[in-house]
């Protein structure tokens, strides 16, 4: 497909939380239901690490540990040694929920989102998590997905993916708490496929995965449809921004629901991509967790 090369053709059934890390010039994923993080450097090879245990998102901490969202909560991992050490649980009680989309505010504070492992209805939620301390944001959340923030920290973005309504919410950039209630930012209900994972560049367009719309659309920051790239796979699920510009984006996709015939009508599904078209992109900030 035209401007859509292949990252990786690893497979994932759930392929989701794509971070890239300038200092390694890797991107890292996962496959959320199989517990596997996927590291890849944008000129390097694959290497997967078998974590044994549901996990959905990486926010660097130093050079030397990563955060880790999983299903018990969110685990400091040793980059050297891949050990993982859980450091607040979250839900860790509730065996029917797991995390999901996550994301790093400019302070340093982590939104970090959770959901029934079968999608149950409002079985989810939406954390904050600074310092050490964590709170509830959002609760009856079926899917939490599309968090994302704009670059001065002033907004917010969040939405449940089975609602079809992308959420946006003042934000305080010195600690990443929302001020005030959320309003709709975009209405997807009539268009085809969920909204599922986002990234703000920035100009403050916010980039989405479009799970099962065979899409990335972007939009502006008033909430119109700027553009709208095609992709090879009907569940693209999460945009990274990659290279040492930040100035392309990495989407990861997923089979998870598929029978073998309809795998065999999406043969990439599962696949990583890079769209190769110029983005004005930044770079993850780094979690403070204490």
């Amino acid at each position: 497909m035209d401007g859509v090369s292949v990252f990786s053709d690893h497979i994932c059934e759930l392929g989701e939380g794509p971070s890239y890390d300038p200092a390694t010039d890797a991107l890292f994923w996962f496959d959320i239901v199989n517990g596997k993080l996927l590291e890849k450097p944008l000129a390097g090879k694959l290497k997967i690490h078998d974590l044994g245990v549901m996990a959905s998102a990486v926010a660097v901490i130093d050079d030397e540990r990563q955060l880790i969202a999983t299903e018990v909560g969110l685990q400091v991992r040793d980059v050297r040694t891949g050990r993982l050490t859980l450091h607040t649980p979250i839900e860790a009680d509730n065996p029917l929920t797991r995390s999901n989309d996550s994301r790093v505010h400019p302070c340093g504070a982590l939104w970090t989102g959770t959901m029934g492992k079968g999608e149950e209805k409002g079985a989810g939620s939406i954390y904050w998590f600074f310092k050490g301390e964590l709170r509830r944001l959002f609760s009856d959340i079926t899917v939490s997905n599309s968090i994302c923030f704009s670059e001065d920290g002033t907004i917010a973005y969040y939405t449940d993916t089975a609602t079809g309504l992308l959420m946006r919410v003042a934000c305080d950039p010195a600690t990443g708490l929302p001020e005030g209630g959320p309003k709709v930012f975009v209405d997807h209900r009539s268009s085809k496929g969920y909204v599922d994972g986002s990234v703000v560049d920035r100009d403050g367009v916010l980039w989405n995965a479009v799970w099962g719309g065979k899409a990335v659309k972007a939009y502006a920051p008033d909430g119109t449809l700027l553009r709208e790239i095609a992709m090879p796979v009907t569940q693209a699920s999460c945009p990274a921004f990659v290279g040492a510009k930040a100035d392309r984006l990495a989407v990861t996709s997923a089979w998870k629901g598929k029978d073998e015939k309809q795998r065999a009508l999406d043969p990439q599904a599962g696949m990583t991509f890079l769209l190769d078209i110029p983005v004005k992109g930044r770079f993850e900030p780094r979690v403070r967790i204490a």
